[in-house]
């Protein structure tokens, strides 16, 4: 006869998040003990957890927070991943990256160490993520964190699909003047995923990569050696155009780069960062 009642199932599924089989197996082992039940079943997950260790968790969601409380507006992205979308779409999955989310702004927290550190109604963003692990049966791992600052954030959610939670996450930094335009950057950002801001925080080195590049390229063409300078800043050029936020053609008007409508709106755009699920 079992010693234990519909209310003391409801109450651990309630208290852990496992399945029904499992907290009914749990408290039959542990002879109707709920505190043994849920030892049993935390230790259960933390073997399971060890089995998905080898596991690749590539689905998943971003969520976003930008507090204007401090001296600067602070942005935050959490790139919170699950092994499959049928998770990432789950409410309870859902939920629990808002609480994550919630957790690493309340402790200021601007990695991932800091976020799994972080406190989360008495215990560390890391222990509920394992048990959310056991609860949910997959993988679940917070891979990226972005955090910008600036006299101005904006945050742009961008869904890859309308069935999913968003999948890439923006933050743009501007001065005050940007206001009015830092969403619309935003969403640029997130189409034509620029990796720097301007042609001066392209590393030395990939520059001189890129015009050596450019030259065997334009030698091997048979240009006259008079035009090659020219040929490779030519190329030289495109190549920002490509990876540098301000040199980019804007995605709601390509005849003006980025840079060009942030003058005309006399604003500075002073950081970004963008983060999609699935990518490093």
């Amino acid at each position: 006869m079992a010693n234990y009642t519909a209310a003391d199932i409801k109450a651990l599924r309630d208290k852990t998040g496992a399945g029904m089989l499992d907290v009914k197996n749990a408290l039959a082992e542990a002879e109707g003990d709920s505190a043994r039940a849920e030892e049993l079943l935390r230790l259960k997950g933390l073997k399971s957890i060890a089995k998905r260790e080898g596991r690749t968790a590539s689905a998943g969601l971003v969520v976003s927070n930008v507090d204007t409380s401090g001296d600067k507006a602070r942005g935050i992205v959490i790139e919170l991943n699950s092994e499959t979308d049928f998770v990432a779409k789950n409410d309870k999955f859902i939920a629990f990256a808002d609480s994550v989310l919630a957790a690493a702004v309340a402790a200021g927290a601007s990695t991932v160490d800091e976020v799994l550190a972080a406190d989360s109604e008495g215990e560390t963003v890391e222990s509920k993520v394992n048990a959310m692990q056991a609860a949910i049966g997959e993988k679940i791992e917070i891979s990226n964190v972005a955090v910008v600052e600036g006299e101005h954030v904006a945050a742009y959610m961008h869904r890859t699909a309308t069935d999913l939670p968003p999948q890439v996450g923006v933050l743009v930094a501007t001065d005050a003047a940007g206001a009015e335009i830092a969403h619309d950057i935003a969403v640029h950002i997130a189409a034509l995923n620029p990796s720097y801001l301007n042609r001066d925080s392209v590393p030395a080195d990939v520059v001189e990569n890129e015009r050596r590049i450019a030259e065997e390229v334009t030698r091997a063409e048979g240009k006259p050696e008079q035009a090659i300078a020219k040929i490779v800043e030519g190329r030289l050029g495109g190549f920002f155009k490509q990876v540098v936020l301000l040199d980019q053609p804007y995605a709601r008007d390509p005849k003006m780069s980025v840079g060009q409508i942030a003058q005309n709106a006399g604003a500075t755009v002073t950081g970004f960062a963008r983060v999609r699920v699935g990518t490093e």
